[in-house]
């Protein structure tokens, strides 16, 4: 791909916000010392995976809230949230990126989850692409240890030259995650895609998901 095609995926987005003091310090946490460029960004991925407790239960769909930086003021956030943070440390390090967006089907450990949304249709789940050595990667910092643990399944592993997109199995050889549509890729969230295809899918939660931008299940 053309260096001037890449260049849209390394400047700041409006919630992918690369250039904010809270990312780069972040970074400056996580990396300091650490030589190449391809360990740093997998150190960053282990971070994100694993000091985030995924949590779908506390969802807050305000503009500030989805922004990258927002996430480094709290311990927990969803797939959205994670993989945004992911994708703006590529960026503030030179790394093209950019979000990626799907429709998967989880079969373990939703039941809670499921009961609230009436369905196991996880709508909107978001992953983060990077280039590197010449190739697109899907990444998905989502899951953490602790929870893949719980829920008997192997975390995501990456060494930044491959894909580390879903766990389609547990450790039972039972089916995980399925990805069922996938909306494309972005250079920045796409934010009334985002809220008009949750309301779509969950009519039962439109008017919280609309009108209310904080929304606890």
């Amino acid at each position: 791909m053309a260096s001037n095609e890449l260049s849209k995926y390394l400047k700041p987005g409006i919630y992918i916000d690369s250039d904010h003091p809270a990312i780069t310090n972040y970074i400056e946490k996580h990396t300091a010392g650490i030589p190449g460029i391809k360990n740093k960004i997998t150190t960053l991925f282990y971070a994100v995976r694993d000091e985030f407790r995924y949590d779908p239960y506390q969802l807050d769909f305000s503009k500030e809230a989805i922004k990258a930086s927002h996430l480094t003021t709290r311990n927990y956030g969803y797939c959205i949230e994670k993989s945004n943070l992911f994708t703006a440390c590529a960026r503030a390090m030179g790394i093209p990126a950019r979000m990626g967006f799907a429709n998967v089907r989880n079969h373990i450990g939703t039941e809670k989850l499921e009961k609230i949304l009436k369905t196991n249709l996880l709508v909107f789940h978001g992953y983060s692409e990077i280039y590197l050595e010449d190739k697109w990667l899907k990444v998905t910092p989502v899951f953490n240890k602790e929870l893949c643990d719980k829920l008997h399944v192997e975390p995501l592993d990456f060494d930044a030259t491959g894909d580390a997109i879903f766990q389609q199995y547990n450790k039972k050889g039972s089916k995980f995650m399925e990805y069922l549509h996938n909306y494309g890729t972005f250079e920045d969230i796409p934010y009334d895609l985002l809220l008009s295809e949750l309301a779509r899918h969950y009519p039962h939660l439109k008017e919280e998901i609309i009108n209310r931008t904080e929304l606890i299940l």
